[in-house]
């Protein structure tokens, strides 16, 4: 246990022949009555500090422990939430995979409808200049058919008969 300066102060010491000089001794022992005071209330008060400093301290690794949960449910965040941006941004690919291959396919089934249109039309077309050629050709047949200068000769004879005829009035008025 360590000495007191009421400790120092109550030390009595024995007396020998020749010792050291009482008021000397005395004088010294209060000298480092005072010093010694001083050091423990030197020691208290940086006890003191050193409790406050300990409190601080405790409370700055208070902080830092906070901080340090704060830092890290922010990373857990920002990874929750790249995470969620990845899902989203791979959904959205998805969809507009999906529209592209609905686009084309839809795009395909026309050209496709249209192909069949252009077709159909082509042997519609086929089938029209078919039938107009042997429509042609029967007017054609008509027209180099010998029927016709049998017309043409019995028109001419029925010109005759009716020149002819005018003639023969014309006389007779005369």
């Amino acid at each position: 246990m360590p000495l007191t300066p009421l400790d120092i102060h109550n030390k009595e010491f024995t007396r020998g022949f020749r010792g050291y000089d009482e008021d000397e001794v005395n004088e010294f022992l209060d000298q480092v009555i005072k010093d010694y005071e001083i050091v423990i209330r030197q020691k208290k008060e940086l006890e003191r500090e050193v409790n406050q400093l300990n409190e601080r301290l405790g409370h700055f690794n208070d902080i830092e422990t906070t901080l340090n949960k704060s830092i890290l449910v922010a990373q857990e965040t920002a990874e929750d939430v790249k995470s969620s941006a990845n899902k989203e941004s791979k959904l959205i690919i998805k969809e507009a995979e999906k529209n592209a291959d609905r686009i084309v396919n839809d795009a395909l089934e026309k050209s496709r409808r249209i192909s069949i249109e252009v077709e159909d039309m082509k042997k519609q077309a086929k089938v029209f200049k078919t039938r107009l050629r042997m429509l042609v050709e029967a007017q054609i047949d008509m027209i180099d058919n010998d029927d016709w200068d049998h017309l043409f000769d019995t028109e001419l004879d029925d010109e005759k008969e009716v020149e002819r005829k005018m003639e023969q009035e014309y006389s007779s008025q005369s």
